[in-house]
């Protein structure tokens, strides 16, 4: 039997800029969140790894799609952050195809995991990112991070607001989260671990190759050309 693949075993892999430069993959997950929100910060707590993803006070910095190896051909992936106003527009309108492309088209794509500040959750561009997932029937867990900064009664009734406004879709599931507590670390560790290793299950001999789109394994016409 397969061995369920480990987050703590996450090494970097490559950084691309442009769908067609996506790796062949068998099953990854993706971690997606607002400019600032503590998106680096949860990577680097769930795999037990100080300096795996990059965190900056500069917010908006991340404007790379970042692979980390499990196992081979098992990945966790860092999207840009989303959302901070100093970015051209340009550049924006950019992340925003990469993006949506990425998380509508991506067939390895096991599930991905939301990081919403808890005390600005659900913000327009967060719904944005639900808008775009949710229809491929994918899982979506929600961290509502830096809980640390709110009160007990705070946290309670934010997590229980959240949950309400998201009851309509049957694959959204949220929990609280800090990084610097390391409240909720382990709970969203199992849970990240479980797609991966039902992935596993799921699929013994995984995706082919061909059928992704944006991967560099795909042979189609117009391969090598700019589709991102």
């Amino acid at each position: 039997m397969t061995a369920k693949p480990v987050l703590n075993c996450a090494q970097f892999h490559t950084s691309v800029a442009q769908l067609r430069d996506l790796p062949f993959s068998r099953a990854e997950i993706a971690f997606a969140g607002r400019s600032n929100a503590g998106k680096s910060s949860a990577i680097n707590l769930l795999t037990r790894k100080n300096r795996l993803a990059f965190t900056s006070k500069t917010p908006g910095r991340t404007q790379l799609i970042n692979f980390f190896e499990l196992d081979s051909d098992i990945y966790l992936v860092d999207l840009p952050g989303y959302g901070y106003a100093k970015v051209p527009p340009e550049v924006k309108a950019k992340w925003e195809g990469l993006l949506s492309r990425y998380l509508q088209e991506r067939e390895a794509l096991v599930g991905m995991v939301l990081i919403m500040d808890a005390r600005h959750p659900l913000t327009p561009l967060d719904r944005q990112m639900l808008d775009w997932f949710t229809p491929t029937g994918k899982p979506v867990h929600i961290l509502l991070s830096k809980t640390d900064k709110l009160s007990n009664s705070e946290k309670t009734l934010t997590l229980r607001r959240v949950k309400r406004e998201l009851t309509a879709q049957e694959y959204v599931t949220v929990q609280l989260f800090s990084s610097l507590s390391r409240l909720g670390a382990e709970e969203a560790a199992t849970l990240i671990e479980g797609w991966l290793g039902h992935a596993q299950q799921a699929q013994p001999d995984m995706i082919d190759p061909n059928s992704l789109p944006g991967s560099t394994a795909q042979k189609s016409p117009d391969q090598g050309r700019d589709r991102g």
